[in-house]
């Protein structure tokens, strides 16, 4: 029995099977215990001898090099890889998802998918190179898609640019994954976590509107005490706007 144990990335072999988890950031620089990067897995996978290897995943993603060398790494191997998503598989953490012979989702989990994004500065030039050599990265993980999924690569670079989280029934019926734990109670499962989440959205954007009208009360004091001024020329403020992420903006729907 090989073991490497870690809270949250772990490699485990018994027997003929081996499990690894995937529970943190996907990353050249392993700063935390719960990353990992692809020379970590690649070296750990040499010595692993079994026919089945089990690759659990509960990731926002990471660097898409290092997620591409873990998704070859997994294609290479002589085993059977069957990857699980336990809570989210992102970005590219959805990538390495995609090394599954087989690909199989709890009903409680999802995936996201999107384009590739970076933190960029320089003149205009070089801007437009940066933008240029982030649709070929992109394409990188297009590439890792499209082996499996039964939807166009024009379908799949619309999903990609909409940042588009995928319930499990909807990657089901597009390939990503092969099957569902739990598929008799997916909608019951779904529809709680949807429920608690969008609760939690709620209570954040009460607490907002509670802070923003004591905000305004205190103005209104201040205004009060202050000499009135004539304000027929004054522009009407713009109403205050509570931006939400794209994915709790959909929950909310």
């Amino acid at each position: 029995m090989i073991a490497v144990n870690k809270k949250y990335y772990s490699l485990v072999q018994e027997n003929n099977e081996a499990t690894i988890n995937i529970y943190g950031d996907i990353t050249s620089w392993e700063w935390f215990e719960s990353d990992v990067s692809s020379y970590t897995l690649s070296k750990e996978l040499e010595v692993i001898e079994a026919d089945t290897i089990h690759v659990y995943i509960n990731s926002y993603g990471g660097e898409v090099a290092e997620g591409l060398a873990i998704y070859n790494a997994l294609k290479r191997h002589k085993a059977k890889i069957i990857t699980h998503t336990d809570g989210f598989a992102c970005s590219i953490a959805s990538v390495i998802f995609m090394a599954g012979d087989e690909r199989i989702m709890s009903t409680a989990s999802l995936l996201m998918i999107h384009n590739a994004w970076t933190y960029a500065k320089g003149n205009a030039n070089e801007l437009r190179k940066q933008a240029d050599d982030l649709d070929v990265i992109t394409q990188a993980s297009i590439n890792a898609y499209m082996m499996d999924i039964n939807i166009t690569e024009d379908e799949l670079k619309q999903l990609l640019d909409n940042e588009t989280w995928l319930s499990p029934q909807s990657a089901l019926d597009m390939n990503f994954c092969t099957s569902i734990v739990n598929e008799k109670d997916s909608n019951k499962a779904s529809q709680s976590v949807k429920k608690s989440l969008s609760k939690m959205i709620l209570d954040i954007q009460n607490k907002n509107k509670i802070k923003e009208s004591t905000e305004d009360l205190g103005e209104k004091n201040n205004q009060e005490n202050e000499p009135q001024q004539n304000n027929d020329n004054k522009e009407p403020e713009e109403p205050k706007q509570i931006l939400m992420g794209s994915f709790f903006n959909a929950l909310l729907k």
